[in-house]
């Protein structure tokens, strides 16, 4: 792990028992109080793609804002987001999709992206893969080209990344 991976990972830490019992929430909020980490965070998730065209960065409410919108800025790209049910004010395409205790949806505007246009999906952490999966779909039902998809972190020992339907996954930082 490089010394930039390190000096991010250290800023993580876990949470016991949220959002629910049994679960270990890798909060990652800390890096935001830290310039120089959260610099980093989005120096390393957007090198990869600096040479790959991409036109539109996804980003899914709520954190994957934080980290989308900076991400495409990097990447001299447009930002699109990806909300909860009534959250946007314009036209919409929507995706239903599991979660291990119930269904959600998400959103976005049908004139957000356009066939051919090549997207990065970028959120802070894969785990099951159903927020990102129901991204792809989103972009699927628009024409849209899906280069890849960026995460801080992936909790690799729920294989999210097996979910997808892209070329590339890649993530920052890996827990097994």
């Amino acid at each position: 792990m490089s010394d930039r991976l390190e000096s991010i990972q250290r800023f993580i830490r876990d949470i016991d028992d949220f959002p629910k019992p049994g679960i270990v929430f890798k909060d990652w909020t800390p890096i935001l109080a830290e310039p120089a980490a959260f610099e980093d965070v989005i120096d390393l998730l957007a090198e990869p793609f600096y040479d790959k065209g991409i036109d539109q960065v996804l980003g899914m409410e709520a954190r994957g804002f934080l980290l989308g919108v900076p991400v495409a800025m990097r990447l001299g790209a447009g930002f699109v987001p990806v909300r909860k049910p009534g959250k946007l004010p314009y036209d919409t395409y929507d995706v239903t999709y599991d979660l291990e205790y119930g269904t959600d949806t998400l959103e976005m505007h049908t004139d957000a992206l356009t066939s051919g246009h090549r997207v990065l999906i970028v959120d802070d952490l894969l785990a099951t893969g159903g927020t990102a999966s129901a991204t792809v779909e989103l972009i699927k039902k628009t024409g849209g080209e899906i280069v890849a998809c960026a995460f801080l972190i992936e909790l690799d020992y729920l294989d999210g990344r097996e979910r997808l339907d892209v070329d590339e996954v890649y993530s920052l930082l890996h827990y097994s």
